[in-house]
């Protein structure tokens, strides 16, 4: 259970922290421009979000424990794995990649949103949150599966959100500093360890439900040295799913997985010169208490008094620290 446990509170915080910021981003963006009464409309959003994951993730094991049977199961089971490793790692690189303008994309959205009425606010929000939440069901889902059937999973889940809630809410109060781009490089790692774990849980089901061959085939057999109850079992299980007895093919998706998207991780990102906005731009009139930029942005009054949310060139858009949040760069 204790590995189950820590590889889904992983997720929990990984996933979480990253829902929990892009509220704050919007949230502070609404506070700091003197719009107050659509921050309304946004938590709207944001419920409808977090129910539709929730319904997502109730779909997904109604679907596999009520309506197949053992093989369509496997089969079920070996393609929302693939799925989750394919979606964790297109987001772990992308926010490797363009984590230092999503606040800026946000607020721009957001800005275009409130011209077009609520609805489109509460659209926007929704579309913001939705897909961290999607992401995060399927890939719990699956990293579920493949680690335990008793309680672990769910409440590693619960305790890694409710962690992500209450570090992006001290954050935003500027309560407490952390390096955004140290905490999502590291976790970024062992994210890529989890998912080549999902990876050849995948490929093991794909064998039980006899799409590809090999499943009596054994790379190797520790099962007489290798004591499936002890804690570090456990923990091997849950965070990577490793197994006595792995098939030869399990061992190559693993590794297969593995080894190049380390590699392509930790290679040092190429880095080009900032964009340049047009000095044409027109200037946005800025609200009042605020200060207006060259570029039309503005800092504003309400905001003026939490460093943690003002600027967009640090990892995500919020600020936490002038000392203690690098640049974007520093995470690669």
């Amino acid at each position: 259970m204790g590995g189950a446990l820590l590889g889904n509170f992983l997720i929990g915080l990984r996933e979480g922290l990253e829902a929990t910021l892009v509220v704050s981003i919007l949230i502070a963006f609404l506070v700091k421009s003197g719009r107050r009464e659509r921050l309304g409309q946004v938590w709207i959003g944001v419920g409808a979000a977090i129910l539709l994951s929730i319904g997502f993730g109730a779909v997904l094991t109604y679907v596999a424990q009520d309506l197949l049977d053992f093989r369509q199961q496997e089969l079920f089971e070996a393609v929302t794995s693939i799925l989750a490793v394919v979606f964790v790692t297109w987001m772990i690189f992308w926010m490797r990649r363009f984590s230092r303008r999503l606040a800026q994309d946000l607020r721009g959205r957001l800005e275009e949103a409130i011209g077009m009425g609520s609805l489109a606010v509460v659209v926007m929000a929704f579309l913001a949150v939705a897909r961290e939440g999607l992401e995060t069901t399927l890939l719990f889902y699956a990293a579920a599966q493949g680690a335990t059937t008793s309680a672990g999973p769910i409440i590693g889940i619960s305790l890694g959100a409710l962690t992500a809630v209450a570090l992006g809410w001290f954050i935003y109060a500027g309560a407490i500093r952390i390096n955004l781009a140290t905490f999502f490089k590291w976790t970024g790692l062992a994210l890529i360890l989890v998912a080549a774990g999902i990876f050849k849980y995948g490929v093991h089901a794909l064998q039980e439900a006899a799409v590809l061959p090999g499943l009596t085939t054994d790379a190797f057999d520790l099962s007489g040295r290798y004591d499936g109850s002890t804690w570090y079992a456990a923990l091997l299980g849950g965070m990577v799913n490793f197994t006595a007895t792995p098939t030869v093919l399990e061992v190559i998706a693993w590794a297969g997985y593995l080894v190049p998207v380390l590699v392509l991780f930790l290679r040092p990102a190429r880095t080009g010169p900032a964009p340049v906005r047009p000095v044409t731009e027109a200037r946005m009139p800025a609200p009042e208490g605020s200060v207006a930029t060259a570029a039309g942005s503005e800092t504003a009054g309400p905001a003026a008094s939490n460093p943690s949310l003002s600027t967009s060139d640090t990892p995500l858009g919020p600020r936490v620290g002038a000392s203690s949040v690098g640049t974007a760069d520093t995470a690669r």
